[in-house]
């Protein structure tokens, strides 16, 4: 039902909607009323004398309530103000006040028969006051209340432009580790081709790659290698009990390696005049020079000097040092002991020796011993004896020129301070070994003492000597008869160097045996000189680091046999 209506008459005209009010309310265009009746208002305020509420109790009649409002006084009837939301109050720029209100309206007079009391108009909504409007012909200006929205900050902004910052950190850092990932895999490649092309190229330098290089430079290469060897002979002169014990102090700078090789005193090498002699006896004789040059012609390897150790040198040399300990194999008695005290050399592991102590142990050989055995012991000292000696040089000099004692021309105080502190670097990290030369019955090599010892060990190898050189020649007797030294007396009278002569097997044909094609002309003069006939001679591979090796059979007749 509309609010403008008269209950009580459904015929009434309704009136006109001109506009809203403030709280959203249709406001009417009021009509004039006959000044005895007020118009009704259902949500008046006051409550109707005679108006139907069924919870409403029974009230005295009320006098008619008058619009503050209205212009007419009690007998005027009531008229509603329209109501313009834009209108402005007293002028632009000028504040809205409220009209002083009118006399109150008498009430109707009550009683009347057949007559309702006008009921009281409703109240005047509250005007609320409004900011003044500005002229049309001011200047138009925004005011920050209505950019209010620019100024609030976004909840979501921040979160989007930290996850926009987070992701695009997140995609740079995977780009960067797959950047990285694939220059460590480009790095790898190119190490691995560099080692692989460098490896082959070692290899084809060496000539050790299948089909290149020649078959004598590669035998050459499989002899001697590489490596850098500096080998120097050590003298052991016992100034007591007599005799000497030889070794070489060989220093492998290329792998590291120390090596000590002893040579046994019955080595038959050749003396100053080519004639057979054996070690020994070439150091008694020859000296250290003559002896030198025997051992670099007969093993093939180049020796740079000789240290003549006498006995008493050796006992200073371990008491500066403060003792060796050895691994003694028997007990040495103390030759100025009395019987019965305690031997001068304990057996047993790990044995500390005095300087005293040590050349005993060095020199001792008991009755019916072979001589490998006190090459041992003597090899024994002589690593323990390197294992104390300082591994630089200034220290292990003065170690050397403490002892005073008489050095050889050919290897000075300070070079063999240098060498022997070089081996004693080896020494101490376990990078030395000791061999003993094999040599036979009679003073000949071996035959796997090139391969064993002199090839791997000295880098020798067997040779075609110089024009006016002596070449070597070694025998085999096969006759079953003792051929040998009628053979050997023939060889050494016709200008050969006998590097030694063992036993084989009895055959019924001689063979004169050369390796190198260089030598084959050798072969034939040595068959021409024992006798044989030139079909003799054969290549194959001649025994030890002689030249030519023969191997005399049944066919060979020994001079001065009848």
């Amino acid at each position: 039902m509309n609010d403008q209506q008269n209950p009580y008459d459904p015929y009434h005209p309704q009136p006109q909607i001109i506009g809203y009010d403030a709280y959203g309310q249709p406001v009417y265009q009021q009509q004039a009323q006959a000044p005895q009746q007020a118009a009704y208002d259902p949500y008046a305020g006051q409550q109707q004398a005679y108006g139907y509420d069924p919870y409403a109790q029974p009230q005295a009649p009320q006098q008619p309530s008058y619009d503050a409002y209205q212009g007419g006084g009690p007998q005027g009837g009531y008229v509603q103000p329209s109501y313009d939301p834009y209108e402005t109050y007293g002028g632009a720029g000028q504040q809205w006040q409220a009209a002083e209100p009118a006399a109150p309206v008498a009430a109707a007079p009550a009683g009347v028969p057949g007559q309702r009391p006008a009921p009281e108009p409703p109240p005047a909504a509250p005007m609320t006051p409004r900011r003044p409007v500005p002229d049309a012909d001011e200047d138009k200006e925004y005011r920050t209340e209505q950019f209010s929205f620019i100024e609030e900050p976004d909840e979501d902004s921040e979160d989007v432009i930290d996850w926009l910052k987070f992701t695009e950190s997140r995609s740079e850092r995977r780009e960067e580790a797959r950047r990285r990932g694939r220059n460590r895999v480009i790095a790898l490649v190119v190490v691995l081709v560099l080692a692989v092309v460098g490896g082959v190229g070692y290899l084809w330098s060496a000539g050790m790659l299948p089909g290149t290089g020649d078959t004598g430079k590669q035998g050459q290469n499989a002899a001697t290698g590489p490596q850098q060897r500096a080998t120097i002979v050590l003298h052991l002169h016992d100034l007591k009990g007599g005799g000497t014990s030889t070794a070489l102090l060989v220093d492998n700078s290329t792998t590291k390696q120390g090596s000590t090789v002893l040579l046994p005193n019955a080595l038959a090498v050749a003396d100053s005049e080519g004639a057979a002699t054996t070690l020994g006896k070439s150091v008694e004789e020859d000296g250290s020079s003559g002896t030198r040059e025997s051992l670099d012609t007969l093993l093939g390897a180049k020796i740079a000097g000789t240290w003549r150790l006498d006995t008493p040198y050796l006992e200073n040399l371990v008491e500066y040092l403060g003792g060796i300990e050895v691994d003694t194999d028997t007990a040495v008695p103390d030759p100025k002991g009395k019987k019965g005290a305690d031997p001068l050399v304990a057996q047993g592991e790990q044995q500390t020796l005095n300087g005293r102590a040590a050349v005993a142990y060095a020199t001792h050989r008991a009755a019916g011993e072979a001589e490998a055995k006190q090459l041992q012991r003597f090899g024994q000292v002589v690593n323990g004896m390197l294992r104390k000696m300082p591994s630089d040089a200034a220290n292990a000099a003065s170690a050397i020129e403490y002892l005073q004692q008489i050095a050889d021309p050919s290897l000075p105080e300070k070079d063999l301070a240098a060498s022997l502190a070089k081996l004693a670097e080896h020494a101490k990290t376990g990078a030395f070994k000791t061999a003993l030369l094999p040599v036979g019955e009679d003073g000949s090599l071996a035959e796997d003492a090139g391969d064993s010892v002199v090839k791997d060990i000295l880098g020798g190898k067997v040779t075609a000597l110089d024009a006016g050189g002596v070449p070597r020649v070694s025998i085999k007797d096969g006759t079953g008869e003792e051929a040998v030294e009628a053979a050997k007396i023939v060889l050494i009278n016709g200008g050969y160097a006998f590097v030694g002569g063992t036993k084989a097997e009895s055959r019924a044909k001689s063979e004169v045996v050369y390796a190198d094609d260089a030598q084959k002309a050798t072969a034939v003069e040595v068959a021409k000189t024992l006798g044989l006939p030139e079909d003799s001679v054969t290549k194959g591979k001649p025994a030890g680091t002689a030249a030519v090796t023969v191997v005399l059979g049944r066919d060979y007749e020994i001079p001065g046999a009848s």
